[in-house]
């Protein structure tokens, strides 16, 4: 007993005195259980959370709310871990938080301990603890201020993965924090990322065969509401890989899978891109595909199944009701969290309550549990079998990992590219985005800051490697770098481009059949090895002999067309009909960048389909600039750099800035010199709508030149009115001097970034110096804790 009441006292030292455990047992409201489902579940306890719903967000991801961040203010505390018992009806309360929110429960394998993630009160964050299934023996496992860690999983080698902010980086479609997967022992200790795509990788679980099985949000050279699908990777790090829904344009995400038992099949969620995390509850069976309507075997509500690959990337915002949170308790039948709310009620989706249902292949749908508030993370205590332990294939000090293409001419998207035209391999990074500002371009997308007409990545040219004649190839890459490829013809013009994303950790060599290979056929026997396999594989060495850069059309792209354009292609006041490709900088870009857009002169996939696009489908192969500079447009001869320049920038979708950082946090675009109250004088002064401009669907060309104010077309209406002109002419004048003393990032080495991007990156820089020491340490052999 006195045990007992020093576990109570520590509690109230944790957390300021809440209540947090319950000796009594608490009922919810009362349900009468069909006799179907005391067979499915007799004698069984269910463990589940109580809370309120997660606020609606612009996406199923950013449901932390961490303080300091855009979204701080919709966390709503309150909430308790608690166990209900099948037999008599009674539920126990673990931990009760008046302030705080408790999430992402998950049971040991011999269930008597459950990891889970909790937040004590909006000014803390969520860190990692475990409890026993009794309630005693409360331990905090992770400590990290000013990041948070949810989604904790049991691993078979006795670790635990976990998903975090611990690498500080934002959606490059708005400015929301995203989180990484990490793996710690058991104690906590040698916490290292291993994942390191730009975006989201949360809601882990296990595949029988030891694999983690994830869903990660990402885009590279995609729309930003279709790309969050399902992902495998080894408990190391290693062999991250596609699993289901990548190129599925609907649902607009895959999310919460779990393996059901004796089945190669899973459960998971179909959700949408602004929405809570719920949405249909679907089965897959992978080897019917891994993208599309095939592998559904079974969705509830079965209305849905039309949405699949037919709708947008919202589409199931509307179904007739909404699950969470799919547990299995067997082979047929689901624990799930769903809504209470359906079509046939007057209340509102959005401020319905979830209770625990059973659901049955059978289409059984059977309330089992309702609370005060909504119910979530439902799973039955008891012991089960440990998946397979995978080996680690990774160290924790190299520098770089290798990877191979057996083939790149083997693929289902490499139709009419015949052998022998592939001659290099582009590697090409896609950074993160550490920072975010107050206002946006419009692109596909909401970017904060503008950084490209309509697609959403910086991008840095890491090198360009050769392919052999069989097709092969073999080279290394930066580890824990996140990347892509482009296949390039003689010409370094891009046939096709990879339009998602890989890693390598430490020491890690990954390979593919093919570019891309058909991932459910039985690989053929290799044959004769591969010529690139038989050779060291190739180094890295940037772009054009020079280190790897960001690229900007400012500095890489602008100088040829001085050189070679803008002396027939300026600003004239008698033609304004005219192709302009003079460098002045606009609020958002320069004019060249806008008008080659405005006048369709590049052919681009943009913010993408999800889809896999054909070969030549665009790029500079399928671009009108390449045929004028291909024909030596009025007998300018380009050399043959220049030309790769233009293709280059081309086949990067027409990238504009090289930084996400910008000196100017809230003005227009995230860019613009001018504030906002200028923007409206300047719009009512000229009759121009500066603000309708801030997006890609614009029509209208460059309207104003900060280098030139007198030559901004936006003046032309009030050319005759002096006074107005005079003032107009000022306030541009006001933005060209203010770029000059900080310019916002055209180019990356003459950025000054503003103060609060400042703080950002240092935030950044520090937890990667964390990073870097923890994996210091693992490589000795030693431990290392959260201080």
């Amino acid at each position: 007993m006195k045990s007992y009441y020093k576990f109570l006292i520590l509690l109230t030292f944790l957390f300021g005195g809440s209540t947090l455990l319950s000796a009594e047992q608490m009922n919810p409201k009362k349900i009468t259980l069909t006799s179907h489902a005391k067979e499915q579940l007799a004698g069984k306890q269910i463990l589940y959370i109580e809370r309120e719903q997660y606020a609606p967000d612009h996406h199923n991801t950013a449901t932390i709310f961490q303080k300091g961040e855009i979204n701080e203010n919709s966390f709503c505390p309150g909430g308790a871990m608690r166990i209900y018992d099948i037999n008599t009806g009674n539920t126990t309360t673990l931990i009760e938080l008046e302030n705080g929110v408790i999430r992402d429960p998950e049971l040991s394998f011999d269930g008597k301990k459950i990891i889970f993630s909790m937040r004590k009160n909006k000014d803390d964050y969520y860190h990692i603890y475990e409890i026993n299934i009794d309630g005693s023996e409360l331990k905090q496992l992770t400590f990290a201020e000013g990041v948070s860690d949810i989604d904790p999983l049991y691993l078979p080698d006795g670790g635990i993965v976990f998903s975090s902010t611990r690498q500080p980086k934002y959606c490059m479609c708005n400015r929301h924090i995203m989180c990484n997967l990490y793996r710690m022992e058991a104690d906590g200790a040698n916490i290292t990322q291993i994942g390191i795509s730009t975006l989201f990788e949360g809601h882990s679980t296990l595949l029988n065969d030891g694999r983690i099985l994830y869903d990660r949000w990402e885009y590279v050279d995609r729309n930003f509401g279709d790309a969050q699908g399902l992902w495998t990777v080894n408990p190391d790090g290693t062999k991250h890989s596609i699993y289901y829904g990548n190129n599925t344009q609907s649902p607009g995400g895959v999310i919460d899978a779990r393996q059901i038992p004796g089945t190669d099949q899973v459960i998971c969620i179909f959700g949408s891109c602004h929405d809570r995390p719920w949405g249909a509850l679907a089965i897959i069976d992978r080897k019917k595909g891994v993208d599309g309507i095939e592998p559904v075997i079974q969705i509830w509500p079965e209305n849905s199944r039309n949405l699949i690959g037919k709708g947008n990337l919202d589409s199931f915002k509307w179904i007739d009701y909404f699950f969470e949170d799919p547990f299995p308790v067997n082979e047929n039948f689901f624990l799930a969290s769903r809504t209470i709310w359906t079509k046939t009620h007057k209340q509102a989706p959005i401020d319905s309550k979830s209770g625990i249902y059973l659901i049955g292949r059978d289409s059984t749908q059977e309330l089992l549990i309702e609370g005060s508030r909504s119910l979530f993370d439902p799973m039955i205590i008891q012991a089960r079998p440990k998946p397979h332990t995978i080996p680690t294939n990774r160290n924790y000090t190299d520098k770089k990992g290798t990877f191979y293409v057996q083939n790149v001419y083997h693929g289902t998207h490499m139709n009419g590219v015949e052998l022998g035209t592939v001659k290099y391999l582009r590697v090409i990074e896609s950074p993160e985005k550490k920072t975010w500002t107050k206002d946006a371009w419009y692109g596909q997308g909401e970017q904060a800051p503008a950084v490209n007409w309509h697609s959403f990545e910086t991008k840095r040219i890491l090198g360009e490697v050769p392919v052999e004649e069989d097709g092969s190839a073999n080279f290394e890459v930066p580890s824990g770098t996140y990347v892509y490829f482009q296949l390039l013809d003689k010409n370094k013009k891009m046939i096709q481009s990879m339009r998602s994303g890989t890693m390598v950790m430490p020491g890690e060599t990954n390979g593919c059949i093919g570019c891309h290979e058909d991932r459910l056929s039985t690989p053929s026997s290799m044959g004769a090895k591969p010529l690139a396999l038989k050779k060291s594989p190739a180094k890295l060495n940037g772009w054009m002999g020079k280190a790897a850069k960001s690229f900007s059309f400012m500095e890489q792209v602008q100088p040829i067309l001085d050189k070679n354009c803008v002396r027939c292609h300026d600003f004239d006041l008698k033609n304004r009909e005219k192709l302009v490709l003079a460098k002045d900088k606009n609020p958002f870009f320069n004019a060249a960048y806008v008008n080659l857009y405005v006048k369709k002169k590049v052919t681009l996939i943009g913010g993408g389909p999800a889809q896999i696009q054909k070969p030549y489908s665009w790029g500079s192969h399928a671009s009108k600039l390449t045929k004028i500079i291909d024909e030596n447009h009025h007998n300018i001869k380009l050399s043959v750099k220049e030309k790769e320049t233009f293709y280059t920038w081309m086949d990067l979708n027409g990238v504009y800035y090289p930084v996400y950082e910008s000196a100017f946090d809230s003005t227009l675009a995230g860019r613009s010199p001018l504030y906002d109250h200028e923007i409206r004088e300047l719009t009512a002064l000229t009759g121009i709508n500066i603000w309708l401009l801030d997006c890609f669907w614009r029509e209208l060309p460059a309207q104003i030149s900060f280098d030139r104010p007198e030559v901004s077309p936006c003046l032309d209406k009030i050319r005759n009115d002096k006074q107005k002109y005079a003032r107009a002419v000022e306030i541009i004048r006001t933005g060209q001097k203010r770029l000059k003393a900080t310019p916002r990032g055209d180019i990356e080495k003459d950025l000054v970034p503003c103060e609060r991007h400042k703080a950002q990156l240092r935030k950044y820089a520090e937890r990667l110096k964390v990073e870097q020491q923890n994996c210091s340490v693992i490589g000795q052999g030693d431990k290392i804790y959260d201080k």
